[in-house]
């Protein structure tokens, strides 16, 4: 149909009323309401199109369209029973208004298979934008377990510390003061740390119109900084060295940092529960490889125990970087060791890691 005050209209058709434009526009509007209701708006379609066919003698026919877009809407939102009502409903009503048009079956053959493309569509649009959604539920859930090991570490690492630290403070107070003063500061030095560290990674919750009008956040510490770290554990008592292996040289920020957060963890377990007196933390470089060591000189694994969180966490990082981490007795049978090795190319996928 064409608006007469638009486009005349040829002298043979039938002339176009209001009536039938109000009708046809009936069979639109109802389109605003289709993603609350879908299939109300199909049956209200369906009604006023019926009613078009059957009550007036306008020219031309409704707008097809609408019932397409409708069944669409269906099919991408709707569950599965009304679903099945609707397309039942399409069948019933695509063959009726054939026959109330042109009775021609080369136009019922058109409609079903226009209405059943519009179907399927609706079908692959739904499978689509779930897959989408499992996609980033995915990568929200790798994202908050990435969150959770980054805050497992910092606050294992300090706390652990911390308590090493403030229970020999009482000790050192009537033997040796001057040590104690030196712990005391070992303490409030490890804890502005991890303030530090904290507010640098609760800083990656923030939404991104926060974060851009922020002060851009520092980087994660990264192998640079082991010779730090194992001097704050130095502070409290444990004698712990570090040393480096092959050709030294910088490395990607993402593995640097893994590399940080393994020896971090390896010394916090010797540091909780090795009762060592010594440890030693080894970064080995190789050509397309970088290996980290974190051995002990305490009571080694307990039988019947595959390690605490930490381990775990360890075993995640270095999967996540396509790499391997292992734990257990160190050189000789006596000690404790936890070596991970992480590949310098691309990531790949992970593979199988291994404890003892």
């Amino acid at each position: 149909m064409t608006m007469p005050f638009v486009v005349p209209r040829p002298p043979e058709l039938e002339p176009a009323t209001w009536p039938a434009y109000g009708l046809s526009t009936l069979t639109v509007v109802p389109l605003v309401w289709r993603r609350r209701a879908p299939l109300a708006v199909l049956l209200a379609i369906l009604a006023t199109s019926g009613l078009y066919r059957l009550a007036l003698e306008g020219p031309g026919q409704p707008l097809p369209y609408t019932g397409l877009v409708s069944l669409y809407t269906i099919a991408v939102l709707s569950p599965a029973r009304k679903r099945l009502a609707a397309a039942l409903l399409v069948a019933l009503a695509v063959p009726v208004s054939v026959w109330l048009n042109t009775r021609s079956m080369r136009e019922l053959t058109f409609s079903l298979f226009v209405f059943g493309a519009a179907y399927v569509f609706g079908r692959l649009t739904d499978a689509r934008q779930r897959a989408h959604r499992v996609e980033a539920e995915q990568a929200a859930a790798r994202e908050r377990a990435r969150i959770a090991r980054e805050m497992h570490d910092i606050l294992s690492h300090a706390v652990s510390l911390m308590v090493v630290q403030a229970e020999a403070g009482p000790v050192a107070v009537r033997a040796a003061p001057e040590r104690a003063e030196a712990a005391f500061e070992a303490i409030s030095e490890t804890g502005r740390d991890a303030m530090v560290q904290l507010r640098r990674m609760l800083g990656v919750l923030r939404e991104e119109e926060q974060a851009a009008r922020a002060a851009p956040r520092e980087p994660q510490p990264d192998v640079g900084a082991l010779p730090e770290l194992v001097r704050r554990v130095r502070a409290g008592g444990l004698d712990v060295r570090y040393g480096t292996a092959g050709a030294v040289r910088p490395l990607p920020a993402a593995t640097g940092a893994t590399v940080f957060r393994i020896a971090q963890e390896g010394l916090t377990n010797v540091v909780r529960h090795a009762r060592a007196a010594s440890a030693s933390v080894l970064v080995v470089y190789g050509e397309d490889e970088v290996e980290v060591r974190v051995t002990d000189d305490g009571h080694g694994p307990r039988p019947g125990r595959s390690g605490g969180h930490g381990l775990v966490g360890v075993r995640e990082r270095a999967a996540a970087h396509g790499g391997t981490a292992w734990s257990g007795p160190g050189p000789d049978g006596r000690g404790f060791e936890l070596r991970a090795v992480l590949p310098l190319s691309e990531p790949r996928a992970g593979r199988e890691v291994g404890t003892s």
